[in-house]
């Protein structure tokens, strides 16, 4: 129905609102589930982090939204090249305070380990946009499709309540405008972390995807952002399990030793079970791209090789990034963003001469190899400590 112009400007909208929702979160997810791991059994602590909490981040949603109704002209004519779709923009913007409780609510789920509860929470809300995305984008083509990015997360705030109200012990606290500067604290170190790679990663994203219209057209763009979509829903599914599972094991590690016993396990269990999902996805790239495409995005099928490779190496980051956070290692943690991103947007300037929109993905595939050869550099003490 959109095409791979249409596609293009989702994925603009797309990076757009992970920027807004990023400042308006700003790490509260990794920040609450280490606290709530933390003090779990201490109920008048909880009281202080979750007051301290939705003081902080309801204060930073509203002025947000205050300022993207305001802007939202000025937005949409940087993201669309008209204030059309000036909408959108607004709705997505009024709905930060929501947005921020879900998050919220799932980051609790989530120090629970209710793994079960967030899993259908996902499928039944995606289960929902994708009906609404599909009514929407036929009958209001592009508008519609923006309209739907806007509503999904009030839609998936809906399905979260209606767990909540079934555990409401675990979600009633104090809210005493109790602010502690203890955990003010924390909060601007995971904020520092979330903001970096929330705005830098999808500001990147949009300088390169300007440059692919500049050089190769909107087309190319969509297909490109086609490719990244599907690199988006298998990295979700298994990022998913992350999040679920190995952030909050990290989170209650105390020493070297033990984060080296699960790094070995990352290795034995997560790694090979991606390997295995992506040659299943190479060896039947085609049939999948027909599946979900029209034939208009059949140059897909050539960048794919690319992301999935570089998706890998990524994957194997992965495995040292989450301690990076967990353990709060701002140096690193905004060395490695800063130095990944760079390294991106410039092979990017530099591939994309030569091999047009083949370059990009190269790009992609060699910034993930150097970040990860970087990355065992700087854990390099680590492999050399003895395991008992």
């Amino acid at each position: 129905y959109l095409g791979a112009s249409g596609m293009a400007f989702l994925g603009s909208f797309r990076n757009f609102t992970s920027i807004v929702k990023s400042i308006s979160t700003i790490g509260i997810n990794n920040s609450i589930i280490k606290l709530f791991v933390e003090n779990k059994e201490d109920r008048n602590e909880l009281n202080v982090i979750f007051s301290t909490f939705f003081w902080v981040f309801l204060l930073i949603s509203v002025t947000l939204a205050i300022f993207g109704v305001v802007l939202s002209k000025g937005i949409s004519e940087y993201l669309f090249y008209t204030d059309i779709y000036s909408i959108p923009i607004q709705l997505f913007s009024v709905l930060q305070p929501l947005i921020v409780i879900n998050v919220f609510w799932m980051a609790i789920f989530n120090g629970l380990k209710e793994i079960k509860k967030i899993v259908i929470i996902q499928i039944v809300s995606n289960i929902l946009i994708f009906c609404l995305t599909t009514f929407l984008i036929i009958y209001y083509n592009i508008f519609g499709a923006l309209i739907a990015i806007a509503l999904s997360e009030l839609i998936m705030l809906l399905v979260t309540y209606l767990f909540v109200k079934r555990d409401i012990s675990f979600f009633t606290f104090n809210l005493k405008k109790i602010i502690s500067n203890k955990y003010i604290n924390v909060i601007k170190k995971f904020a520092l972390m979330g903001l970096l790679s929330g705005i830098l990663v999808p500001l990147v994203t949009i300088l390169i995807r300007n440059k692919i219209i500049d050089s190769n057209g909107i087309k190319e763009a969509g297909i490109w952002d086609a490719t990244l979509r599907i690199s988006a829903y298998y990295m979700m599914f298994f990022s998913s399990g992350l999040t679920l599972y190995y952030l909050p094991k990290l989170a209650s590690l105390k020493t070297d030793l033990e984060f080296k016993k699960e790094l070995f396990s990352y290795f034995k269990i997560f790694v090979p079970f991606f390997v295995l999902m992506i040659v299943i996805i190479y060896v039947f790239k085609s049939y999948l791209i027909q599946f979900v495409f029209t034939a208009e995005f059949q140059g897909v099928d050539s960048l794919l090789k690319w992301q999935l490779l570089g998706d890998f190496f990524r994957v194997m980051t992965l495995a040292f990034g989450y301690q990076i956070v967990v353990k709060t290692m701002m140096k690193l943690y905004f060395f490695g963003e800063i130095f990944y991103n760079t390294i991106y947007y410039l092979l990017t300037i530099y591939l994309i001469k030569e091999y047009h929109v083949e370059g990009v993905m190269q790009a992609y595939f060699y910034t993930n190899v150097i970040h990860f050869i970087f990355i065992l550099f700087m854990f390099r003490k680590l492999f050399f400590k003895p395991t008992t």
